[in-house]
């Protein structure tokens, strides 16, 4: 199985990107999945994620801002981020719930990762 993001790249601050996470190998889409970041320096931070059902959770720090969507027929995810800062800058990476009906805000959720996409914001 294989997630491959796409979508980054360097914005203004305010401005907006879409990214996205495209799936292989999988049968059906995982019951779960997730966006994660990390900065240089600091540790791997969860973003949002969201499950088959719709239940969707997002961190604090982008509520309001991103929003996380699916597509189950080509299981692909999305994440919208508008009114970027320069706090957001970071890699992006995508995440598949490690156990079918189990979903929660932390990495140890999750366990097929993405190689990332790098998010550049200029203030």
């Amino acid at each position: 199985v294989q997630l491959v993001e796409s979508g980054g790249g360097s914005v203004q601050a305010g401005g907006s990107l879409r990214l996205s996470c495209a799936a292989s190998g999988y049968r059906y889409t995982p019951y779960c999945m997730g966006w994660f970041r990390q900065a240089p320096g600091k540790e791997r931070e969860w973003v949002s994620y969201i499950t088959t059902g719709g239940t969707t959770n997002y961190a604090d720090s982008v509520k309001g801002r991103f929003t996380v969507s699916q597509d189950n027929a080509k299981i692909t995810l999305y994440l919208q981020m508008n009114n970027l800062k320069p706090e957001d800058a970071a890699m992006y990476y995508c995440a598949a719930g490690a156990r079918t009906g189990v979903c929660g805000a932390g990495v140890r959720y999750f366990g097929n990762w993405g190689q990332g996409t790098q998010v550049t914001v200029s203030s």
